[in-house]
């Protein structure tokens, strides 16, 4: 008697605490579809994919532990995993990324990264993944828009799409997406103006939006991004002048700027800053170099030149902390160059083609 209780307890237990823990049917169909639309012929990274788990020992494939559920999606191009190693080669992949992936509804991290030959566009459906925190298609052949509700990513910390040739403009909604720290679309094909609310994007502390063609003016909300660290607005068709706002921002480290239309007179607070590595070079900047550079001036590198910059170097320049690398070449500079560092080490290259300057490391004066 007793051994038929114990047996239908067991069984009791069975039905009500199932046992089964391999991820559910429905992410699993959704990865297989997700593959079925890329082609890898030379590294085998699919070729784990298989079985009934797809939690268990399926490359670049994790689940939540508690759930089973698909939470990340990690497939690097480049990388030191050994599969790359053994075939002493970087990864290459054709096809497209699968509206599939949209069915993952538990997916935290979808990174598929430096393949070089994905194309197709970015899925609109991408933007209802609740829980998406990092997405990541930086190095592929992506084309089309950035999808233009990306403002529903609300835990969005990372948005890297750059090198690829994704086009259109940078969706107003982006700056919805409260919590972005890291936001990359370097190299592509992006056209139009920044958003003006840039600014509401106060977590972000690297705004990388370089070699694009947008155009319009420099937001001076930027400014009130408190925490970015890295602004990189180069090689673009920016016009106006420099926010003078960028200069008093407290951690700003590195500003380019260089490559772009932009006009006006270099803000005195761009030179007595916490900036360190600044390159306005190949504007339109006119007027002459603030004397304002003082003890809080240290530059690793400090790039002005093939501007329209005119008059002396100022003398204050010589208080500067340090500056390591220096060009104020191209423009229409005139007077004798400050002796004493930080020019001591520099060469004639930093100086060159100007209207009159002379001394050290140019012709005496």
């Amino acid at each position: 008697m007793g051994s038929v209780v114990l047996f239908l307890t067991l069984t009791l237990l069975a039905v009500s605490s199932p046992t089964v823990r391999s991820c559910p049917p429905s992410d699993r169909a959704a990865l297989l579809a997700f593959k079925a639309a890329l082609h890898e012929p030379y590294l085998g990274i699919f070729n784990s994919w298989t079985g009934s788990d797809c939690c268990h020992n399926w490359y670049g494939v994790s689940c939540d532990p508690e759930t089973h559920r698909v939470a990340d999606i990690n497939l690097r191009g480049e990388s030191e995993d050994p599969i790359f190693e053994r075939a002493h080669r970087t990864g290459h992949m054709t096809g497209y990324i699968s509206p599939a992936v949209c069915k993952l509804m538990r997916l935290s991290s979808f990174t598929v990264a430096d393949w070089k030959g994905i194309s197709g566009e970015i899925p609109d459906c991408i933007t209802s993944l609740p829980f998406l925190r990092i997405l990541d298609l930086i190095g592929n052949n992506i084309s089309g828009d950035i999808p233009a509700d990306i403002g529903r990513l609300t835990r969005l910390t990372v948005l890297n799409v750059a090198d690829n040739l994704i086009s259109g403009t940078i969706p107003p909604s982006i700056t919805n997406i409260s919590s972005l720290m890291h936001l990359d679309l370097r190299n592509n094909k992006l056209w139009g103006e920044i958003p003006r609310n840039f600014g509401r994007l106060r977590m972000l502390s690297r705004a990388l939006l370089s070699r694009n063609q947008l155009s319009g003016k420099i937001p001076s909300s930027i400014s009130k991004i408190y925490r970015l660290a890295d602004l990189d607005l180069s090689l673009n068709s920016l016009s106006g002048p420099i926010p003078d706002s960028l200069g008093r921002m407290s951690v700003l480290g590195t500003l380019n700027l260089d490559g772009n239309k932009i006009s006006g007179a270099i803000p005195a607070s761009l030179l007595n800053s916490r900036i360190s590595n600044l390159n306005l070079s190949k504007n339109a900047i006119q007027g002459q170099i603030p004397d304002v550079f003082g003890p809080r001036s240290y530059f690793t590198a400090l790039d002005l030149a093939y501007n329209n910059l005119k008059g002396p170097i100022p003398k204050s320049i010589i208080s500067a902390s340090y500056i390591g690398h220096l060009d104020l070449s191209h423009n229409h500079l005139c007077g004798p160059i400050p002796a004493g560092s930080p020019f001591n080490h520099l060469e004639a290259s930093s100086f060159v083609y100007n209207d009159c300057l002379c001394g050290k490391p140019l012709k005496a004066c």
